[in-house]
């Protein structure tokens, strides 16, 4: 799977070798560490937490670490990012939001009172409120992930992924992406839809 057909400049932050995305967030944590030796002096680092000097972390933030948020950056108030978290340049985090093990591209906007998890979103992709990407089956015996790729099915094997969203998609308000959603570019969720690829 070629990643860079959902997300265009995804090799030039990330040089991996493993080629589907869940595979990738699996060890998204050891990814982040390994890049957090090589940022500069524009970045405060400290117990694994890795913040630009240019971005904004607003009030009663939770970072746990490792995490990595790039220049420009906001932030919003009462917002939890953990287990593994890349924030590219200028992405938006809006209020109350929760990012969890994810990789989030440039110019990227998750508005307030999201759950992004498990998941990797491109760039200049907007979520508005309320939207989530469900990375868990919490209502089905056998947990495992299905995708649909080119009308492919694949079992990844994993109990836990949500969302590959290409580059300038839009996601609408209380939208929910199922685990295991691919978003090709250019994609839009409607308000209060729910996209589940694979019906069981």
């Amino acid at each position: 799977m070629n990643i860079q057909l959902f997300i265009e400049n995804f090799n030039n932050k990330f040089e991996e070798k493993k080629s589907f995305p869940w595979e990738i967030l699996e060890n998204i944590q050891i990814t982040i560490l390994q890049k957090i030796k090589n940022l500069n002096e524009d970045f405060l680092i400290e117990n694994g937490i890795a913040i630009h000097k240019t971005a904004i972390i607003e009030n009663n933030v939770i970072l746990k670490a490792p995490i990595i948020i790039e220049k420009n950056c906001f932030v919003g108030a009462n917002s939890c990012l953990r287990n593994g978290v890349y924030l590219s340049e200028n992405v938006k985090i809006g209020l109350g939001c929760e990012i969890k093990s994810s990789v989030i591209f440039d110019h990227t906007a998750i508005a307030h009172y999201n759950f992004i998890g498990d998941s990797i979103i491109g760039k200049n992709v907007n979520f508005e409120a309320g939207s989530i990407t469900a990375n868990h089956y919490n209502e089905k015996k056998n947990k495992n992930i299905l995708v649909k790729i080119s009308n492919e099915i694949i079992d990844t094997k994993s109990i836990k992924f949500g969302a590959l969203v290409g580059d300038d998609s839009k996601i609408g308000a209380n939208a929910v992406l199922s685990p295991g959603t691919i978003l090709e570019k250019k994609s839009i969720v409607k308000r209060l839809e729910l996209i589940e690829q694979i019906q069981n």
